[in-house]
């Protein structure tokens, strides 16, 4: 068997090439120890070891569970995050999210910053590790999620700089714990998209995707309508967006004291990331 036979088990699933040959390069370093520039030497895999690889190519290609799922990391921003489908995988757009928060963060020197519905950890660790000199609590209603954002912080060496907490919502934060900024990427999908959702997503966990609500709006609702409790003055709520509800949310954040509200599109120009202020 070689490299590109790995790549065809992928591809005759209906998977992209270009994602089958990432994928593939992937499993062959975590569970093969063979890494691209072992490819490129042209150096020879253990036949054993490209079984074991082979195996899981044909796992992935028949039960469409997501590449990072089986190999329990996720790329994001530059590290290897630990993931489990107790937590959602990272993705490109919430990168968006980070950066800009962290534009934010440096420009009014805050340091107090907290991460509603933090999952696997992601946006909390890697804005502490952007932002030496801040504190970042990550929330979460989920102890299986709270356990893999533990293992990141850990994995990053942001002990104390990154701490979590289980609450719903704002259930475990007393009044009295004030926040220069809250950024979230909440559950935005309403269950109406849960038929025609991806394969690969249906693996997630669902109390990280949907809302009960038609709109997918419930928890920017819950979030917005009592984060200013939790604000210091001068300080941002932030969130990630779905699809088409920036307009909404927008409405939504002014409804609960945020002004001079911006909005940022994402490279396919989506509306993706929302903030505002409070005064």
């Amino acid at each position: 068997m070689l490299i590109q036979d790995i790549e065809k088990i992928l591809t005759d699933s209906g998977i992209e090439p270009n994602e089958a040959r990432v994928e593939t390069k992937l499993l062959l370093e975590h569970f093969a120890g063979f890494s691209i520039s072992d490819i490129i030497m042209g150096k020879k895999l253990d036949d054993s070891k490209l079984e074991l690889v082979a195996q899981k190519a044909r796992y992935r290609a028949k039960t469409r569970q997501p590449i990072q799922y089986i190999i329990g990391l996720a790329d994001f921003m530059g590290e290897k995050f630990i993931v489990n489908s107790s937590v959602l995988i990272p993705r490109d757009e919430t990168e968006l999210l980070v950066r800009q928060a962290t534009e934010i963060i440096k420009e009014n020197n805050f340091k107090n910053i907290m991460d509603m519905a933090t999952g696997s950890g992601c946006i909390a660790c890697m804005l502490a590790k952007l932002n030496p000199n801040i504190h970042a609590m990550g929330v979460d209603i989920s102890t299986e999620a709270l356990h893999v954002a533990i293992s990141n912080m850990e994995k990053l060496s942001l002990f104390n700089r990154a701490t979590f907490r289980k609450s719903d919502v704002f259930s475990k934060i007393r009044e009295d714990e004030k926040f220069d900024m809250i950024v979230s990427n909440p559950p935005y999908i309403p269950p109406s998209a849960k038929t025609n959702i991806q394969k690969e997503v249906s693996f997630e966990p669902d109390m990280a995707l949907y809302t009960n609500d038609a709109k997918g709006l419930e928890f920017y609702e819950k979030i917005s309508e009592n984060a200013s409790k939790y604000l210091n003055n001068g300080g941002y709520l932030m969130f990630e967006l779905g699809i088409d509800q920036s307009i909404d949310v927008a409405i939504i954040m002014k409804n609960s004291g945020f002004s001079d509200i911006k909005i940022l599109k994402d490279l396919a120009g989506i509306d993706r990331v929302i903030w505002g202020k409070f005064n």
